[in-house]
């Protein structure tokens, strides 16, 4: 297979997801494996829930200690998640 053939076949995926709505899904998924990656499991423990709304990331904690420790971490977060996922999906992370 050739390089422009599989990028061919890559854009054809991307074009497939978008238009059955995956993709959106597929990036939370991402976005959940890379919050515990990132993050440890100690913090994950405290997590209720990750979601991503127009590059935005919310993170639902179960505690108000934990979640004022991270308030003085978003910048640091933000680069490490994006890091993790290999492009600039997140541009900001609030704390509830």
């Amino acid at each position: 297979m050739t390089r422009s053939n599989s990028r061919h076949i890559g854009e054809l995926i991307k074009d497939v997801l978008k238009s059955n709505r995956l993709e959106d899904k597929i990036t939370g998924t991402r976005i959940m494996a890379a919050w515990e990656k990132v993050m440890g499991v100690h913090i994950a423990r405290y997590t209720e829930s990750v979601s991503v709304k127009r590059n935005i990331l919310t993170v639902h904690l179960r505690s108000s200690v934990m979640r004022n420790e991270l308030e003085y971490a978003r910048s640091k977060i933000i680069l490490m998640i994006n890091k993790e996922l290999g492009e600039e999906v997140i541009k900001e992370v609030t704390f509830r």
